[in-house]
């Protein structure tokens, strides 16, 4: 090697995962950055082929900025079960700017969730997990009554830290485990079939190019109005019989 060469490193077809063709409501997107809505049902990432990872490229344009990074970059977790917005970094930049407000929890995310049991107020919870601090707010949204679990509740959740399975550990360690949750809820009470009922339906986040402060929001998924109609149904016509 001598002074003054330079070295180019080519990029090559093989060294990028396959592109997974999952058609992805993308919410926004620019140059810099993206959201999209994600599925239920998928991982954001991992070794598998079929992630939330594989499938940007098929969803998302490519960056023309100069730090453009080689593979839109998910900037968050989402569970495998759960639904709702995901940000994704384009560019270097946008992913250390947004790194940095998820880090220091300036990042306002709003999830929605359908609990087992009645939640007589709102609360926060505290509690520790894996010895890391850990706090999740949560207000009533409605409750109705039930003839399996005798009440389910309807949340908006806001987690103020981000540590795995925050959510569903917390609400479980206050026995109001989420509906269809097969990690934290008891095999008996588990309905088959119908999920996880926690979607991450709202985030507000300062763009990291312009500062632009940016909300965005999806509607509570069908399945939550729906299994809550139908639950009080039931209830209603057993009363009348």
């Amino acid at each position: 090697m001598q002074f003054g060469q330079v070295i180019e490193l080519l990029e090559t077809p093989q060294s990028q995962p396959k592109i997974f063709e999952l058609q992805l409501e993308v919410l926004f997107e620019d140059n810099f950055m993206a959201a999209i809505h994600k599925p239920a049902g998928f991982s954001v990432s991992g070794n598998a082929y079929k992630t939330i990872y594989n499938a940007l490229p098929f969803n998302l344009k490519k960056s023309t900025e100069s730090d453009a990074l080689p593979w839109p970059t998910p900037l968050h977790r989402l569970d495998n079960q759960t639904s709702g917005i995901l940000l994704i970094a384009k560019t270097k930049t946008a992913q250390i700017a947004l790194g940095n407000q998820f880090e220091y929890h300036t990042i306002q995310k709003k999830y929605c969730a359908i609990v087992i049991g009645e939640t007589l107020s709102n609360g926060k919870i505290k509690t520790p997990i894996e010895d890391k601090i850990a706090e999740t707010g949560f207000e009533i949204v409605t409750v109705v009554n039930s003839l399996r679990y005798e009440h389910l509740s309807l949340l908006n959740v806001f987690p103020k830290t981000g540590r795995t399975h925050q959510i569903r550990i917390h609400l479980a360690s206050i026995n109001h485990p989420i509906f269809g949750d097969k990690l934290y809820l008891e095999e008996k009470m588990l309905h088959k079939g119908k999920g996880l009922f926690l979607c991450a339906n709202e985030i507000s986040f300062l763009h990291p190019k312009t500062s632009e402060e940016i909300n965005l929001k999806i509607e509570i998924p069908h399945k939550f109005e729906s299994l809550l109609l139908r639950e009080q149904k039931r209830w209603r016509n057993y009363q009348k019989s």
